[in-house]
C-alpha cells in the first residue's frame, strides 16, 4: 500500500498502534523533508572543486582513461556503481563502467588499511552498460546491464573467479540489486518509464544460479509478488507479462537495511521504502512534498550504520544528500563545475568513514573524463 505520510497520528513511542508492528525511527515519518544537515552548511569547494562540511576532505583516487596511481592499471571510463568489500585490515572498491556494446565492465581498486592504494584491476569486460548493481552477502558485486533484455553478471572483487552470467535474475533493462538475508530474496529496479520492481528467489541462498523472478503487483491497497512467466523476457518484455504489475518511472539504486528496501525513481525524483515484513510500499521523500527540495535527479542510493541514507544526483546540482533517520534531508556535498555530469557509485568503506563516489563525466562532460572520489571526515557513529 502506497502511503506520502505513514500514520503520524498513530505512532505511540516505537510502535504504529494501528498496525501492530514494531517500526524504527528511520520508518515512522516519511516523506523527509527539507532541513538542516546534521554535519552544517557546505564549505568553500576544496582544489578538486567539491563543497564539503566543515572537517571533511576530498581526493581523487583514479581518473577514467589515466593509471591508477601506483598500478599501472588504466581506470575505465564512465564509472557508476559501487561498493566497498573488506579484505583483511583493507578494503575493495568496485565500479561498473556504463559504456556501450562490449566496452562495459567492472574495475577494482584495494586499499590498505591506511587507506592507500595497492592495487587495481578489472574484475568485468565485454559487457554492455553497466550501470548499477549491488553486494551480496557472500561478498559478490553483481554487475548489472541497462539495456533492454541486458543481463546480471556475479563478479569477484578480488579477481580471482571468473565472473558468471546469471540468467535466471531475468531480462530486462537492470539498474539495481538488493540483497535481503532475511527473506532471502533480492530486489531488482528496472530503468525504464514503465518499470518494475523485481525480486530474484534463489533456490539456494548463496547461489544465484537458479530460482524464480518475481514483480511486485498492486491491487486496490494489497501488494503481492507474482512470478514471472518467462524470466527471459525475448517474446514478450517481463514487465508486460503480469497483469496489475506496479509500475515505476525510471528505478534507480536500490538499498536494503533492517527489513526495508530504499529504491529510486528519477522520473519522479522519489525516494521509496517497501517494507518486506509489513508488505507495505511508502514514498520516503518526493521533491513535490517539501519545500526548497535539495534532492533532484535521484540516481544511486546508499547507506550509513548508523541509519543515514546517501542519495546521488543524475543531474540537479551535483549534489549527494543525505536523509536522516528522523527524515530530514539537505546536502552532504555539492560538485561544482562539472554541471554535463552525473554522480554515482555512492558506497562506504567497512570503517564506514570513508565515503566513494563518482562524477560520471567529469568535468568534460565526455564518458572519459570520469573522476572518482574518497571523502574521509568525521562521520557521525551515534544519533
Amino acid at each position: 500500500m502506497e502511503r506520502r505520510d505513514f500514520l503520524r497520528a498513530a505512532v505511540i513511542g516505537s510502535t504504529v498502534a494501528t498496525l501492530g508492528f514494531s517500526v524504527t525511527r528511520e520508518s515512522i515519518a516519511y516523506p523527509a523533508k527539507t532541513g538542516p544537515s546534521p554535519y552544517g552548511a557546505l564549505q568553500a569547494a576544496d582544489a578538486n572543486g567539491i563543497e564539503l562540511p566543515a572537517g571533511f576532505a576530498s581526493r581523487v583516487i583514479a581518473r577514467s582513461t589515466q593509471q591508477v596511481a601506483g598500478t599501472g592499471f588504466t581506470w575505465h571510463s564512465a564509472p557508476d556503481g559501487g561498493a566497498c568489500f573488506a579484505d583483511g585490515t583493507g578494503w575493495i572498491y568496485v565500479s561498473n563502467a556504463e559504456m556501450g556494446t562490449g566496452a562495459g565492465g567492472v574495475s577494482a581498486i584495494r586499499f590498505d588499511a591506511n587507506a592507500t592504494i595497492t592495487g587495481a584491476y578489472s574484475i568485468l569486460s565485454g559487457t554492455t552498460r553497466n550501470c548499477s548493481g549491488g553486494p551480496t552477502p557472500w561478498n559478490t558485486w553483481v554487475s548489472c546491464e541497462e539495456t533492454d533484455f541486458g543481463y546480471n553478471f556475479e563478479t569477484d572483487p578480488w579477481g580471482a573467479k571468473a565472473p558468471v552470467r546469471r540468467d535466471a535474475m531475468g531480462r530486462f533493462k537492470h539498474e539495481a540489486v538488493a540483497c535481503d538475508p532475511d527473506r532471502k530474496v533480492i530486489y531488482q529496479t528496472e530503468d525504464t518509464t514503465d518499470g518494475c520492481f523485481y525480486r530474484f528467489v534463489p533456490t539456494i541462498w548463496g547461489d544465484l544460479s537458479s530460482g524464480t523472478l518475481q514483480v511486485l503487483v498492486e491491487s486496490g491497497t494489497t501488494l503481492s509478488w507474482v512470478t514471472v512467466p518467462d524470466p527471459d523476457g525475448s517474446s514478450t518484455p517481463t514487465r508486460d507479462q503480469v497483469a496489475g504489475a506496479k509500475i515505476f518511472n525510471g528505478g534507480e539504486g536500490a538499498y536494503y537495511r533492517n527489513g526495508i528496501c530504499y529504491f529510486t525513481t528519477k522520473g519522479d525524483n522519489r525516494v521509496w521504502a517497501y517494507d518486506a515484513a509489513a508488505n507495505q510500499l511508502h514514498v520516503a521523500y518526493d521533491d513535490n512534498l517539501t519545500s526548497n527540495p535539495p534532492l533532484t535527479g535521484v540516481d544511486n542510493i546508499t547507506g550509513a550504520a548508523v541509519g543515514d541514507l546517501y542519495v546521488a544526483e543524475d543531474g540537479g546540482n551535483m549534489e549527494i544528500c543525505i536523509i536522516t533517520p528522523d527524515d530530514v534531508i539537505a546536502p552532504f556535498l555539492r560538485v561544482t563545475g562539472q554541471s554535463a555530469s552525473e554522480l554515482c557509485g555512492v558506497a562506504f568503506n567497512p570503517a564506514g568513514n570513508r565515503l566513494y563516489f563518482s562524477s560520471q563525466r567529469g568535468t568534460s562532460g565526455s564518458s572519459s573524463g570520469g573522476i572518482t572520489y574518497e571523502v574521509a571526515g568525521p562521520f557521525r557513529t551515534a544519533l
